[in-house]
């Protein structure tokens, strides 16, 4: 039980935000970028403070920046 909450749950936070953001983008919704963008935070703190993973850092603020590209470039209505 203890091996779950490793990380104080901030990994599973990240998680159940990624989920979230994968179901909002799956139908449309723009705000599952920010979803996405909280996740990814997240997970960069960890990785900080606590795992001290370069390559999650490095993949997390990639995926950051696709996320606040993706939120920028979202539009409401369809280009012709």
């Amino acid at each position: 039980m203890e091996i779950l909450f490793k990380y104080y749950g901030f990994d599973w936070l990240s998680m159940i935000f990624s989920l979230c953001a994968m179901l909002m983008l799956g139908n449309k919704i723009k705000w599952g970028f920010l979803l996405f963008i909280v996740a990814n935070i997240i997970m960069i703190a960890v990785s900080i403070l606590m795992l001290e993973s370069i390559a999650i850092i490095v993949g997390n603020s990639v995926f950051l920046a696709t996320n606040l590209r993706g939120f920028y470039r979202w539009s409401d209505h369809p280009k012709k």
